[in-house]
């Protein structure tokens, strides 16, 4: 059995499980939310979305598994969402799905068509969206979904990317976190991340963030939120909810 099959079986056959990734205020420590992470259980143990995501790129797999995390958000943390009308929850969108009309169907089956508001889709550099997938964000904005890039690694590629997407967030990349060193000295990547951040209304999320000296310097440059083992690392459905009433 070759590995798409293999993850198309394990869809079906419940291998799948999501975890949360916290995302919080530098200023304050308070959680605003999530990034959902999908995980598979085999017998070898857990693989990491790194080793099986980039098999089922531009396959009919990626907007299986896309569907999949749509209602196992929404059957694991819908409600929850409802009462906590400030908090969002973020998924991750291969480009191929853009602008198909899926996503928002999908949303609505699920029960989330009352949530947009609260929704984030990522897409990544790598992903730009062809002219339906522009198409697909625009309406998807226009119903309240906020649109995260991803990945980003501060080349001139992104500004590509921001000029022709209606982007919300932009996801720093952890390869750039980890460049802050244990005396916090800023790398000059920061400098133009605070301008950036004072020069728009972007919302900017730093990830991989792994200790208090990358934290007080992504704080120190302005950056509002961030994500990482720092705070935490992805939690179950029910252990975030826990985090966030203590974060909240």
């Amino acid at each position: 059995m070759n590995e798409l099959e293999a993850l198309r079986q394990g869809i079906q056959g419940g291998e799948l499980f999501l975890e949360y990734q916290p995302i919080v205020e530098l200023e304050s420590g308070r959680c605003t939310g999530a990034e959902a992470l999908v995980r598979w259980r085999r017998a070898t143990g857990v693989v990491q979305p790194a080793d099986f995501i980039p098999l089922i790129e531009d396959t009919p797999l990626s907007g299986m598994l896309t569907y999949w995390v749509i209602e196992q958000l929404a059957e694991e943390l819908g409600d929850w969402l409802r009462h906590h009308p400030g908090a969002s929850l973020a998924i991750n969108v291969p480009p191929e799905l853009l602008g198909r009309g899926g996503l928002v169907y999908a949303a609505q089956k699920a029960g989330l068509g009352d949530l947009f508001g609260q929704l984030v889709l990522e897409i990544t550099e790598r992903s730009v969206p062809d002219r339906l997938g522009l198409a697909g964000l625009a309406m998807a904005s226009q119903l309240g979904v906020q649109i995260a890039l991803d990945d980003v690694d501060m080349q001139a590629a992104n500004a590509i990317v921001l000029s022709r997407c209606n982007v919300h967030l932009v996801k720093i990349d952890r390869s750039l976190v980890a460049q802050i060193g244990p005396d916090g000295e800023a790398p000059s990547w920061l400098v133009d991340l605070t301008n950036l951040s004072r020069s728009t209304e972007l919302k900017i999320i730093a990830e991989g963030v792994e200790t208090a000296a990358q934290a007080q310097a992504l704080h120190e440059a302005g950056i509002a939120l961030a994500q990482g083992f720092h705070f935490s690392r992805p939690l179950s459905a029910g252990s975030f909810r826990v985090y966030f009433a203590e974060h909240s």
